[in-house]
């Protein structure tokens, strides 16, 4: 029997490899993009030897165009697709590499429209499939020092929920998946004081991925995991831009040790 395929970008670790074992546990062969061809050869044998589906493995650097227009016609065939992969950039804007922040945009914004192009334009002419792309909290509202990253999360979180309302109809499923803090290497690579955060605040990466799923299996627009994360998100819609964003400020000052400004995928 055919088994559905699904695509998922990111899913070297975190919450895309988390995606992907979910997926396999419910019978879905997985395609694995990523830059780390090791860790997805890995992913592929664990998904095969426990849940006997195939693992493709697919290494790319999304940011680069030659290697996004390989995964762009890789997912005009599959019957899911999971936009997963971003990084972020931390520190005051102007003290970052406008180069590294070019790149943030193209992973973050411009590869999850090429991709949902190409996967919703094929999904719409056979009548069926599922398009989840990952944005965050942080979309909802301005991000001090982190700025580049949240205005790229706050571009999918509006594009998804357009698309969603287009699609309507087609039997294409369209969903955006907004996480809070959750618990995966983002935080130790990108400097994340741990200990300044609350522990009720974080998810586990496995819980983050089945809820985004099980919310594209119902068709939701928004998909918000956690209790205090739905009522964050719903509170940026009703505070002045000028509260949000200075509160903003201030978690990102606790939270990362602004003045070493880097990245992370």
């Amino acid at each position: 029997m055919h088994r559905p395929i699904a695509l998922v970008t990111g899913a070297s670790s975190g919450i895309g490899a988390q995606f992907a074992r979910v997926l396999a546990g419910r019978g879905h062969d997985l395609v694995l993009v990523a830059r780390d061809r090791a860790r997805l050869e890995s992913l592929a044998k664990e998904l095969g030897d426990t849940y006997g589906v195939a693992g493709e493995v697919v290494p790319a650097d999304l940011t680069d165009s030659a290697q996004l227009a390989a995964v762009e016609e890789r997912a005009r065939g599959v019957d899911l697709l999971v936009n997963n992969a971003g990084f972020g950039t931390y520190g005051r804007f102007v003290d970052l590499d406008v180069d590294g922040e070019d790149r943030e945009v193209r992973c973050n914004v411009l590869a999850v429209v090429r991709l949902t192009h190409a996967a919703a334009s094929a999904m719409v002419e056979r009548g069926r499939g599922g398009i989840l792309n990952v944005a965050s909290i942080a979309g909802f509202q301005p991000t001090p020092f982190d700025a580049t990253y949240g205005a790229t999360k706050a571009f999918v979180l509006s594009f998804t929920q357009a698309l969603h309302e287009e699609l309507k109809g087609t039997g294409v499923a369209v969903s955006v998946l907004c996480p809070g803090f959750t618990r995966t290497e983002f935080q130790a690579r990108a400097g994340i004081d741990d200990s300044s955060i609350p522990s009720f605040l974080w998810q586990e990466a496995d819980v983050v991925a089945r809820a985004g799923l099980d919310g594209l299996a119902k068709n939701r627009a928004v998909v918000i995991p956690g209790a205090i994360n739905r009522v964050a998100g719903n509170l940026t819609l009703v505070t002045p831009d000028a509260v949000t964003r200075r509160v903003a400020s201030i978690v990102m000052r606790r939270g990362r040790r602004i003045g070493q400004p880097g990245s992370i995928r």
